[in-house]
């Protein structure tokens, strides 16, 4: 049976590439319906109306509809708010849309998710770049815990013993949250996990997470770095190696 036509549903593009002569195929991401495949007709036409509309990192309302895996676009417009993103804070956007590529499972909605990533796109957009460092670590606890991959950051995972709050935990692929020997220099103490776990237990944690995070990101990075790669299957992350090229030249 046929799905019936869904309009005015917020979205952001994550990825696009070419279909024919004249059509794209867009991953996109919406806030309803989770991640979707649209097939956009002749939008490669220079007479087409969503040909400057279909970027990544732009608030999107979408229609389409279809009855196959891979549905139509039917209606895309502009939400406004803000301008492409440029260098670095591009690369950052287009990590988050690598993220949710690797991990989301399509036409799995995650309406909380959403909003956290329309608001570090905000961030990103805005050129804060005190807080983007901040902004991205709080996107990736926040990704992983809403999708079953973050253990409980208040306890050893192996063994559900309590955390002590001087002592040093790392978070490992296979192990979870374990105490960090001598020289793992990438480690948090027992009170700065508990703190990412209780703003994580927060109804609405962006914000939360986000100033929480500003006072372990650079430890907090290679963890989650390692840990998300293994999820995703890959060493490096496309946009991270991208990132890493052009910072060398």
């Amino acid at each position: 049976m046929a799905t019936s036509r869904i309009s005015n549903e917020p979205a952001f593009v994550l990825h696009r590439h070419d279909w024919s002569e004249t059509s794209l195929i867009l991953e996109v991401f919406t806030r309803n319906h989770g991640r979707m495949a649209l097939v956009a007709k002749g939008v490669k036409r220079p007479s087409s109306s969503f040909r400057p509309i279909l970027l990544p990192l732009q608030p999107l309302h979408l229609a389409f509809g279809g009855d196959a895996e891979i549905k139509t676009l039917k209606a895309a417009e502009w939400q406004g708010g803000h301008v492409m993103p440029t260098g670095d804070a591009l690369m950052s956007g287009l990590y988050l849309n690598e993220l949710l590529l690797h991990l989301l499972a399509r036409e799995d909605p995650h309406p909380l998710l959403f909003e956290v990533y329309a608001s570090v796109v905000q961030i990103i957009a805005s050129e804060h770049g005190e807080v983007l460092e901040s902004a991205l670590r709080a996107f990736e606890l926040l990704l992983l815990r809403e999708i079953g991959l973050l253990p409980l950051l208040d306890a050893q995972t192996l063994t559900l013993m309590a955390l002590h709050p001087q002592e040093r935990y790392s978070l490992v692929p296979e192990g979870g949250l374990r105490q960090a020997s001598a020289a793992d220099r990438a480690s948090l103490s027992g009170a700065q996990w508990a703190a990412l776990q209780q703003v994580l237990d927060e109804h609405v944690p962006f914000t939360s997470v986000l100033r929480t995070c500003a006072e372990v990101a650079t430890a907090l990075k290679p963890q989650l770095r390692t840990l998300l790669n293994y999820h995703c299957g890959v060493t490096t992350l496309r946009t991270r190696q991208m990132m890493v090229d052009l910072q060398n030249l």
